[in-house]
């Protein structure tokens, strides 16, 4: 191992002095990525053995562990339920308050459902309606606009 640190110092000293061919270049690389794969060689070897070891351990687990494995399962399922739940009807009476709808408020508090439903109406509110610049005629070139037309039926249907 010593050895192999003086020749890399030596390489190195000699990389600077000198330069190298492309086949020596080649052979020092390939040097290098050969005992970078030796370094790695085991490592499907030492990966089975721990999916093995892993086997025999859950093998060798007594039923109670199983069970209670099941069952702190179950309870933290149970408990994100309840928490959703909880959620859910928060929303629903955020809704029913504001007239918002409950799909629409994603707020995890009280608070932010609130301000979530009064930024909804904020939008949803009506402007209005809008202006019209010419009064709602009809701009028809050669045609009558639309309140004289109306205006022709009325004195004909009255007259």
């Amino acid at each position: 191992m010593a050895n192999e640190t003086v020749n890399q110092e030596q390489q190195a000293t000699e990389t600077q002095e000198r330069t190298f061919t492309q086949s020596e270049l080649d052979a020092i690389i390939g040097d290098r990525l050969a005992r970078a794969k030796e370094k790695y060689s085991d490592y499907e070897t030492l990966k089975d053995k721990a999916s093995k070891f892993d086997e025999l351990e859950e093998a060798s687990k007594t039923e109670l562990q199983r069970a209670t494995e099941r069952a702190e399962k179950a309870e933290a399922e149970l408990s994100q339920m309840k928490h959703d739940n909880e959620i859910k009807a928060m929303r629903e009476k955020v809704a029913a308050e504001t007239g918002v709808p409950a799909n629409l408020i994603t707020g995890a508090t009280e608070e932010e459902c609130k301000a979530q439903a009064g930024a909804i109406l904020n939008f949803a509110k009506p402007q209005g309606y809008p202006t019209v610049k010419d009064g709602g005629e009809v701009n028809n070139v050669g045609k009558p606009s639309t309140k004289q037309q109306f205006a022709e039926w009325a004195n004909e249907a009255f007259n």
